[in-house]
C-alpha cells in the first residue's frame, strides 16, 4: 500500500504540473485564435495563413509530438541512469541529427513552397495574389518545423529530469508571442509596403523559437547545457539508431490517424451542410479534457514508468502504471459525465452568437456527445501505447493502431449514409475503445497482470459515482439553465452546476469507501495550488 500511495503522488504531481501548465497553454491558445479574427476575420489572408501553416504543422503532428517523445524518452532515461555524460552527449548527438534533417526538410518546404501550395490548395491557383501570399507565409514558417523538432527534443529531456511545468508551458509562449505580432505588426508591416499577413507568418517562426529558449536556460541549469566533442559529433550511435527506428514506427502509426481524419472529411462533406464545421467544432471541445487530463497524466507515467523499468524495478515500475491507469479514469469518467450532462449547455455558450444558429448549438452536441463516450479510453491510449516503447515493443500500437483505423474507415463508410454524421465520431470512439483492448490484452500478457488490475472494485465505484454525476446533471441543467441570459449569467449557471456535479462525484466515492484513496489526493492537489 506504501509503495502504491507512492506512486499516486509521484504521478498525481507531475501530472498536475503538466496539466496546470496546458490548461494555461490552452486558453492562450484561445486568445491566440481570437485575436487573429479579431485582426484578420475569416479573410482570403487568414485561409492563406491556415494552408501555410498546415504543411510544417503536420510534420510537427508526424514528428515533433508524440512520435519523437515516446520514442527519446525511455532511451534517455536507461542511458542517463547508466551515465549522465553519455546520456548528455546522446542529447546532443541528436540535436546535431535532428537539426540536420528538420533543418533540410524546411529547407525542401522552402524551395518547393509554390508547389507545396499548389497541392494543399489547387483552387488558390485562380486566384493570383491569394497564392502568392500562401507562397510567401510558407516560406517564412517552413523554419518552424526544425524550431518545434528542437522543443520536443528538449522537452523530453527535461521531463525525464522530472522537470513538468516550463517545457509544458512552452507552448503557452509560443502562443503569447503569435498573439504580441498578431495584435502589434500588421499596421507597421502595411506602412513599409508589406503585407500585414506577414505578422501572422513571423509569429509563428518567433513564437517557435520561444519554445526552444524558454527550455534552454533549464537545460543549462540541469547541467545538460550544449557538449560538441568527438563523442558526440558520432550521431550515428545504437542509441540514435533505435530512437530513430521508434519514431519512423511510430510516425507511421500517426500517418495512419491523418489518413483517418481526411477519409472522415471527406465523408463529412457528403453528410449534409455544415457537418464538417459540427465535427470540427466538437472535437475542439472533446480536446480540451484529452489535452489537459489524458496527455499530462500519459506523459507523466511515461517518465516514471520509463524509470523505474529501466533499473530493472519492475514491480515498482507497474504500480506507476497502476496509478496512472486509475488516476486517468478517476479523472476522466467524471469529465465524460460532465461534458455529456451539459455538452448542449457548453456548444451554446462557446459557439452560439452571430451566424452560429441554435440548430448548429444542437448537432455540435450531438457530435460531442459520440466522442465522449470514447473520452476514457482516450486517455488510457495515451498512457498504454507510449508505455511499449519503454518495453521495447513500440510495434505493437502502431499495428493495433493502423488496424483499428482501417476498421474504423470501414465502418465510417458504411453507417454514415444511414445514420448520419454522428456514425464519423462514433466511429473514432469504437476504433479508440478497441485499440485500448489490445493494448491492454499485449500488456497482461508481457506485464503478467491480473484481470484485475484492470477492472477491479474501484473502477467500478468510479463509473458508478461517474454515472450519479451523470444524472444530477440531467435533472438540474432543464431546471436551472437559461439559453435566453446574458452571457455572463449563462456562464456562471454552467460553473455552479459543473461544481455540484464534482461534489456528487466525490460525495459518491466517499460514501462507496473510497477516502483512503481520495483525501491524500485532494490534499496533494490543495498543497499543490497554495505553492
Amino acid at each position: 500500500m506504501g509503495k502504491e500511495n507512492n506512486g499516486n503522488k509521484n504521478i498525481l504531481l507531475s501530472s498536475a504540473k503538466m496539466a496546470t501548465a496546458t490548461f494555461v497553454s490552452r486558453i492562450l491558445g484561445l486568445f491566440r485564435e481570437q485575436a487573429q479574427a479579431w485582426v484578420f476575420g475569416a479573410s482570403g489572408i487568414t485561409d492563406a495563413f491556415l494552408i501555410a501553416y498546415r504543411i510544417p504543422n503536420l510534420l510537427r503532428d508526424l514528428l515533433a509530438e508524440g512520435a519523437f517523445s515516446s520514442a527519446f524518452v525511455p532511451t534517455f532515461t536507461e542511458i542517463r541512469q547508466k551515465d549522465e555524460l553519455r546520456a548528455r552527449r546522446l542529447m546532443w548527438s541528436l540535436f546535431i541529427l535532428l537539426g540536420s534533417v528538420t533543418g533540410t526538410i524546411s529547407l525542401a518546404i522552402m524551395i518547393w513552397a509554390p508547389q507545396l501550395a499548389h497541392l494543399f490548395a489547387p483552387e488558390f491557383v485562380n486566384k493570383a495574389e491569394k497564392f502568392q501570399l500562401t507562397v510567401q507565409l510558407l516560406r517564412i514558417m517552413a523554419p518552424y518545423f526544425l524550431l518545434v523538432s528542437i522543443a520536443a527534443l528538449f522537452m523530453g529531456a527535461l521531463n525525464s529530469l522530472k522537470v513538468f511545468f516550463i517545457p509544458s508551458m512552452s507552448s503557452g509562449f509560443f502562443n503569447l508571442v503569435h498573439i504580441a505580432f498578431t495584435l502589434t505588426f500588421p499596421a507597421i508591416f502595411v506602412a513599409h509596403g508589406y503585407p500585414a499577413a506577414w505578422s501572422l507568418g513571423l509569429g509563428v517562426l518567433f513564437g517557435g523559437l520561444a519554445q526552444v529558449l524558454v527550455q534552454l536556460p533549464i537545460i543549462i541549469k540541469k547541467k545538460y547545457g550544449p557538449i560538441f566533442d568527438k563523442e558526440v559529433l558520432k550521431i550515428w550511435t545504437p542509441e540514435t539508431k533505435r530512437i530513430v527506428n521508434r519514431v519512423g514506427i511510430g510516425s507511421m502509426g500517426i500517418a495512419a490517424t491523418q489518413i483517418n481524419l481526411l477519409v472522415s472529411s471527406i465523408l463529412a462533406t457528403n453528410s449534409g451542410e455544415g457537418a464538417v464545421s459540427w465535427l470540427t467544432y466538437a472535437f475542439r471541445l472533446f480536446q480540451l479534457p484529452v489535452g489537459i487530463l489524458g496527455v499530462s497524466i500519459a506523459g507523466s507515467n511515461l517518465v516514471h514508468f520509463s524509470e523505474e523499468w529501466n533499473k530493472g524495478a519492475k514491480e515498482e515500475a507497474i504500480n506507476y502504471l497502476k496509478s496512472s491507469f486509475e488516476l486517468s479514469l478517476m479523472v476522466l469518467l467524471p469529465s465524460m459525465a460532465l461534458m455529456m450532462g451539459l455538452s448542449h449547455e457548453s456548444a451554446h455558450i462557446v459557439y452560439e452568437r452571430g451566424a452560429f444558429s441554435a440548430h448548429d448549438t444542437a448537432m455540435t452536441a450531438t457530435a460531442l456527445d459520440w466522442y465522449l463516450l470514447g473520452l476514457p479510453f482516450y486517455g488510457l491510449y495515451k498512457i498504454f501505447a507510449p508505455t511499449f516503447y519503454a518495453l521495447d515493443k513500440p510495434k505493437i500500437p502502431v499495428i493495433a493502431s493502423s488496424v483499428c483505423v482501417f476498421l474504423n474507415m470501414l465502418f465510417c463508410i458504411f453507417a454514415t449514409p444511414y445514420f448520419g454524421f454522428g456514425m464519423l465520431a462514433f466511429g473514432t470512439t469504437l476504433s479508440m475503445f478497441l485499440n485500448v483492448l489490445v493494448l491492454v490484452y499485449f500488456l497482461r500478457k508481457i506485464l503478467v497482470l491480473e484481470l484485475n488490475f484492470f477492472v477491479n472494485k474501484r473502477i467500478f465505484k468510479f463509473v458508478i459515482s461517474a454515472l450519479f454525476s451523470f444524472l444530477s446533471l440531467k435533472f438540474l441543467a432543464p431546471l436551472f439553465f437559461d439559453f435566453d441570459a446574458r452571457l455572463w449569467i449563462e456562464v456562471f449557471r454552467l460553473s455552479l452546476l459543473c461544481f455540484i456535479a464534482v461534489v456528487v462525484y466525490g460525495l459518491s466515492l466517499l460514501l462507496m469507501g473510497e477516502s483512503a484513496f481520495l483525501l491524500p489526493i485532494t490534499q496533494r492537489v490543495r498543497r499543490f495550488l497554495k505553492k
